[in-house]
């Protein structure tokens, strides 16, 4: 031992655990009367934000919540939805965000793998979420959120009630100077998302509070966030914890601009009349944005900061947006690292480059984001770094703190994620010889298509349930709307015949709408001599 390991412990003066939780306590102490949340006509401030938060924190634990047990929400992006993101692992609970566009039998596998305690509901999800809690074993403490925000003219009707409890009267039950738990340890998990899966079940991907308070420093350097910076949510909170930017916002006490439904007005209206300066999305929220009506358009002088991820942005939408008045960030990531990791940190000098040139630097992925502390392009068996050649192809490989805990009740999988002692992502691309990363291909066939996953095996599955499919073989098709859509080649049985429409709308009824293919091709599937589907001819067949 040397001399800096005697005497020199930890103790509780000089070590505490991370959690993003403190970014919350610090902003409703230093800025207490600044506006945290914007919802319609409603404003409140940090401190309100905190005391609810606080409030709801104790309402569970008076109930029953206890740390480690798990507390699941469908919300859609509203107050609700930030509070519970604070108030549930203030009890030391686990937040377990449920896609707002899941069907009855996901929902039902999720609350049950995840042994949720309570569900909080927003109306507009409860009929799928009846359905789910009937297939479900577990028989959760049920809470009806009704937003007082919800517009008559909704473009969905707004369903019964379905709980035992209205959201803010189990509010109205909590302390607001409640004493909440730090964690134990700041490996504690804090919350619990679900991957869409490529194959059987999804997995459950397991974050902890140390990661969670990481990624809210890493994404105001990586966002560019100055003091009060205002976040537009058209990124769904449901989707990595919103990328962790419900917890990063508090770090600079900045303000949430709540939006339910993504439409052009009322982003163009967030953005003039709020002074947003940031928000995230998928290609699909950009193509909204610059192809709006001229009636739904209006003028803002702030340059706003776009953070999008899934595939590079076409060169067209590119230029689009910056006509506009948005700069966009290209940011790369999974749901097993927090959302975003990877960022392509735009330099200076590439300005100045033309149009072709410019496109190369924009399709790179980029580089490690601040809070992790390595990123390799590596062979996935023998473990070896591959050259900084731009040409050879490897697997993409994550290491640091913004990395799961692995997988719920999944050991298998989270020994195979971390085989030696990287995250294996299943991408494939190169590594430049400045440093940055570009994906090439998805070793898992993933679809990603406005922003979500979707599992080409699932889409196939439910094709082959029709009695005229003899094979089906999903893949991605650049859509400059979607990024991506499910393109489905099809063989039928011999002296068998179906319409394209027939078809999809047989997918309709046992997949969730943005998971049905959006084009059906009938022809010969091609296979290899062992009858395994090449699938990489159908991409280059892809008109």
């Amino acid at each position: 031992m040397g001399i800096y390991d005697e005497h020199l412990d930890r103790n509780a003066a000089n070590y505490q655990p991370l959690t993003p939780l403190s970014h919350l306590a610090r902003a409703a102490l230093v800025h207490p009367e600044r506006v945290a949340i914007i919802h319609g006509a409603l404003r409140r401030t940090y401190a309100e934000f905190y005391a609810r938060s606080r409030r709801l924190g104790s309402a569970l634990e008076k109930r029953g919540v206890r740390r480690g047990d798990t507390v699941a929400v469908m919300l859609s992006n509203t107050p609700a939805m930030l509070e519970a993101h604070h108030g549930v692992p203030m009890t030391g609970a686990v937040l377990l965000s449920i896609n707002t566009r899941l069907d009855a039998d996901i929902i039902a596998f999720q609350l049950d793998h995840s042994e949720a305690r309570v569900v909080l509901v927003d109306r507009e999800f409860s009929g799928v979420m009846a359905k789910a809690l009937k297939k479900a074993k577990v028989t959760p403490l049920v809470v009806d959120y009704d937003d007082p925000d919800f517009p008559a003219d909704a473009p969905v009707a707004k369903g019964p009630a379905i709980g035992s409890l209205d959201y803010e009267a189990l509010v109205a039950e909590g302390d607001p100077d409640y004493a909440w738990h730090m964690p134990n340890d700041e490996w504690d998990a804090i919350s619990l998302n679900y991957t869409s899966g490529t194959t059987g079940n999804p997995k459950g991907v397991v974050y902890h509070h140390r990661g969670a308070a990481l990624m809210g420093y890493a994404n105001v350097i990586a966002s560019g966030m100055g003091r009060y910076p205002v976040y537009l949510w058209t990124l769904p909170m449901f989707h990595c914890n919103g990328w962790c930017f419900p917890w990063t916002l508090a770090v600079q006490a900045g303000t949430h601009v709540c939006l339910r439904w993504v439409r052009a007005r009322a982003m163009f209206d967030a953005l003039a009349d709020h002074g947003v300066t940031h928000l995230c999305g998928a290609p699909v929220v950009m193509a909204t944005l610059i192809n709006a009506d001229a009636g739904d358009k209006r003028d803002f002088d702030q340059t706003v900061t776009f953070n999008t991820a899934a595939a590079p942005p076409p060169q067209s939408v590119l230029s689009g947006m910056r006509d506009a008045g948005f700069e966009v960030t290209h940011l790369y990531g999974l749901t097993e690292t927090y959302g975003p990791a990877v960022v392509n940190e735009w330099k200076d000098e590439w300005n100045a480059l033309d149009g072709p040139a410019r496109a190369a630097q924009t399709a790179r992925q980029g580089v490690r984001y601040p809070a992790l502390e390595d990123l390799a392009v590596m062979h996935s068996e023998t473990m070896e770094k591959t050259p900084a050649d731009g040409e050879t192809i490897g697997e993409v490989m994550f290491r640091g703190n913004i990395v799961m805990r692995g997988y719920l009740k999944n050991p298998e999988a989270s020994a195979e994620a971390f085989r030696g002692g990287w995250f294996h992502s299943g991408d494939l691309g190169v590594l430049h010889e400045d440093g940055y990363i570009e994906l090439k291909d998805r070793a898992k066939d993933i679809i990603i298509s406005g922003g979500e996953n979707i599992s080409s095996i699932e889409v196939e599955d439910a094709l082959y349930q029709h009695p005229d499919v003899a094979t089906a073989a999903v893949v991605a098709k650049p859509d400059e709307k979607w990024g991506e859509t499910p393109l489905a080649f099809v063989e039928l049985k011999p002296g068998r015949s179906v319409t394209e429409a027939d078809l999809i709308a047989h997918c309709r009824e046992r997949l969730a709408r943005f998971k049905c293919p959006k084009e059906i091709r009938f022809q010969e599937v091609p296979k290899t001599s062992t009858g395994k589907i090449q699938k990489y001819v159908l991409r280059k067949a892809i008109g």
